[in-house]
């Protein structure tokens, strides 16, 4: 682990070890989380998920600090390409630390994620520029995410450990990217990365509601049509609908 210069104990912070927290962000590292806990090991790092997996970010910050830790250093893992960004990190980390009752610690978060868990050099880098919390980052609510979002279609992708392995992060990307080339947005169709929604053998697997529509092996190319024939003409793809 590569401790960067820059980083100070603040306030009520005294010396004591430095830890890395690798963060898995997505369903992605879920779905990778071997290779994740490998990096880990290699690094003599820590691993987190920010959603679906365990240990939760929460609880691997408890089980450092109660190791002895004093400080802190998170870095997101972002193998897809498509995981919340690094503000929503700081978010997380800012809530939990205002609500922490244990002892005093620095919490630094890397301002980019890593991308390729073999790039050692690039999360040194990272680690060593990670920049701590200010104490002045945003809640986990706001006023425009209040009310039940208004879409007429929601989409879920699914990247559980057999469509990932066939290709779900490629068929997510291509699902919001012909969205956005017909400028639809959340407000039309929500698109949701999900974990397994079996059945694994039709993988890559993408359902809509809520019309109770079920799609197997859903290439990118078969994605484009679901957008095209079934979320803006109304019209299911036969050719990849499962049976109900």
């Amino acid at each position: 682990m590569t401790t960067g210069e820059g980083v100070s104990p603040g306030d009520g912070v005294t010396g004591g070890r430095s830890v890395e927290v690798l963060v898995g962000m997505s369903v992605a590292e879920i779905a990778s989380r071997r290779d994740l806990a490998a990096a880990a090991r290699r690094r003599g790092a820590e691993v987190a998920y920010l959603q679906h997996g365990d240990p939760s970010l929460g609880a691997a910050l408890a089980r450092a600090v109660d190791g002895g830790a004093s400080e802190v250093r998170l870095v997101g893992v972002d193998l897809a390409g498509s995981a919340p960004g690094v503000s929503w990190l700081r978010r997380v980390v800012a809530h939990w630390t205002r609500t922490w009752s244990g002892d005093p610690v620095l919490v630094a978060v890397a301002e980019r994620h890593a991308v390729d868990l073999a790039d050692e050099i690039g999360i040194d880098e990272r680690v060593a520029s990670a920049r701590p919390l200010t104490g002045r980052e945003a809640g986990l609510t706001s006023v425009a995410w209040e009310r039940v979002p208004s879409h007429r279609h929601q989409v879920f992708v699914c990247r559980g450990p057999r469509c990932a392995a066939a290709g779900g992060a490629q068929t997510q990307r291509a699902i919001v990217a012909a969205l956005a080339e017909r400028g639809l947005g959340d407000d039309d169709v929500l698109v949701t990365v999900t974990g397994c929604q079996f059945p694994c053998n039709h993988a890559p697997l993408v359902s809509v509601q809520p019309d109770d529509v079920w799609y197997g092996r859903v290439d990118p190319a078969a994605a484009g049509r679901v957008v095209a024939e079934h979320l803006v003409d109304g019209v299911p793809v036969a050719e990849h609908r499962l049976p109900r």
